[in-house]
């Protein structure tokens, strides 16, 4: 019988900061199959794992941290330090309990960090923002200019472009960006198949479908009058609400380019 995948109650609904849902299972994390135990570097034997039908947690990926909080259960409560997500599409919530236990089939409510969750959402967006900035400068500038991967860390938030960018477009990359930001543009999160890509010219965000479970449709977030990103992250309404951004430095490495930001 295949594993149910946990469904990603944030994908839907960013907003929420509390979900009920209910218990699929409670590990100690050293009987955890190798691989699993991997996604956790600083786990040891004190810490579990708990599985959810629902999340509203964010898992580490796509450059952006997990979320933290707590899981309260009609006997206990369970701190989350650190969320990922296994091969089977499961989102284990790895953690300590602070008193009493929580068990499988027990109903319980999920609380995030919302001060952590706002903040990744603000870094996330303006990740987004400033690799729209930097396409709309360079792309027809720099030789086979394109957007390779970013981080959303709070101190080590950065976007990486293929191609050489030179130090004299920091000022105007910062200027694009202020300029996207000041906007105020919609940041929708919108579910498109491989003919919504196409018909908006955009086959080249077309995600692998190896990365895409059969019968569903690739989240995208949408910056409406900049650029769209497939995207599992969360975000910001509007992107003056990721709050001033800067650009601190560009660097370049072997033909590619790495330009760091921060948000403050």
């Amino acid at each position: 019988m295949a594993t149910p995948r946990t469904i990603l109650a944030f994908q839907h609904d960013a907003s929420l900061h509390t979900l009920q849902t209910s218990v699929i299972s409670v590990n100690i994390f050293h009987s955890l199959e190798e691989c699993n135990r991997q996604l956790f570097k600083d786990a040891d034997e004190r810490h579990h794992v708990v599985v959810t039908e629902k999340t509203i947690f964010h898992p580490q990926g796509g450059g952006q941290p997990s979320d933290i909080g707590v899981m309260k259960g009609p006997s206990g409560s369970f701190t989350v330090t650190a969320v990922r997500m296994d091969a089977a599409g499961q989102v284990l919530h790895l953690g300590l309990f602070n008193d009493g236990s929580i068990s499988q089939g027990e109903s319980i409510e999920q609380s995030i960090d919302a001060e952590k969750r706002l903040l990744y959402s603000r870094l996330h967006t303006a990740g987004h923002v400033l690799g729209s900035a930097v396409r709309h400068l360079l792309e027809k500038e720099i030789e086979n200019f394109d957007e390779l991967k970013a981080s959303h860390f709070p101190d080590s938030a950065a976007c990486e472009f293929q191609g050489s960018i030179e130090g004299k477009w920091k000022d105007p990359i910062q200027s694009k960006l202020d300029e996207f930001i000041a906007a105020k543009m919609p940041v929708q999160i919108e579910w498109w198949d491989e003919d919504d890509f196409r018909s908006r010219g955009l086959e080249r965000l077309i995600p692998d479908r190896s990365l895409v479970p059969a019968g569903e449709k690739s989240r995208v977030v949408n910056i409406v009058g900049a650029e769209v990103y497939p995207c599992g992250g969360t975000h910001v309404d509007t992107t003056d609400l990721c709050g001033p951004v800067a650009v601190k430095k560009i660097s370049r490495k072997t033909g590619n380019s790495r330009v760091s930001y921060v948000v403050k």
